[in-house]
């Protein structure tokens, strides 16, 4: 049996966009370049405000004669009617089809043995009868698998992936320091290169206009980025997302995504991501004193990725 686990999310839906002017339609409205995604390479991205700040992010894969837009599901009708707003005259055919696929993430040591695909992130290529692909962002987080519902897990578990819980992916997650949409972005607040948008592969910045695209560019060639979303580590009680961090009763940021220590209760200390206000970092890396989160004490590191 692989030495790779897999976990079939509950909380994550589907977007089909088929016709001649699929790539075009959605070239213009998201932050990526939706001309490099292939059959053979998926891709990361947002949508976003008018004034370039976070609403939806997600993968996107092409299969056939269409793009999958891997999503929240819980927001995904939201979505679908924003993009259903600027069809027009595109010659495309949408629709939301969360209850024909399951998404699973698989992640471990051996993880890209058992799914045939290279170490490579966004690499993608046929899996059972649906496909996989390496994580976007990061090829640390292992590949995602989407999968006809019908086909169930077994497909997964005939390539001998183990099981496991949400819990044990999110470890995985915020250790490296990925994003999960609204859990860790708040809408319509975030700007994209404050979660590391453009070190994870999400954003293109010669790809051309896009929703959003002035205030992301200016954002990066104006070295305006005072907040970055980073992994943490928690010492006490785990604080519930959105708790304050705080220096010395100074607001330093905010806690958002959290998970338990493996064996252990929100009492045993865990690991999570937040938005740190990079003064704040500054000065308790200058001092020498705590931030907290309610009554824990939170310690920020920057992943190996980022570049700030």
């Amino acid at each position: 049996m692989a030495n790779a686990y897999f976990h079939i999310f509950d909380d994550r839906g589907v977007i089909r966009i088929a016709g001649e002017d699929r790539a075009s339609f959605l070239q213009g409205l998201v932050s990526n370049d939706v001309l490099k995604v292939t059959p053979d390479r998926a891709g990361y991205g947002a949508f976003l405000t008018a004034q370039g700040k976070f609403l939806y992010d997600f993968f996107l894969i092409e299969t056939g004669e269409a793009l999958l837009i891997e999503t929240a599901a819980d927001r995904i009708e939201e979505f679908f009617g924003k993009l259903r707003l600027y069809k027009l005259r595109s010659k495309i055919e949408m629709s939301i089809e969360s209850g024909d696929w399951i998404v699973a993430a698989v992640f471990g040591a051996e993880t890209f043995d058992a799914l045939s695909l290279p170490a490579e992130r966004g690499a993608a290529s046929g899996f059972a009868e649906g496909l996989a692909f390496v994580d976007p962002r990061h090829a640390d987080a292992g590949a995602r698998v989407l999968l006809p519902e019908v086909a169930g897990p077994a497909a997964l578990e005939a390539a001998g992936l183990k099981p496991t819980d949400r819990a044990a992916y999110d470890r995985r997650r915020v250790s490296i320091g990925l994003p999960d949409g609204a859990k860790d972005m708040a809408v319509e607040k975030t700007v994209l290169l404050e979660a590391g948008f453009e070190e994870l592969g999400g954003v293109d910045f010669d790809k051309g206009c896009y929703m959003g695209q002035e205030l992301t560019a200016r954002t990066k060639y104006r070295g305006l980025v005072k907040r970055r979303l980073m992994p943490i580590i928690i010492n006490g009680p785990l604080p519930a997302p959105g708790t304050e961090i705080t220096l010395g009763g100074r607001e330093a940021g905010e806690v958002r995504s959290v998970v338990a220590n493996n064996g252990g209760g929100s009492e045993g200390g865990g690991m999570g991501l937040a938005m740190i206000r990079l003064n704040r970092l500054d000065e308790a890396l200058r001092s020498g004193d705590p931030l907290t989160a309610g009554e824990a004490t939170v310690i920020p590191h920057k992943p190996d990725w980022a570049t700030f």
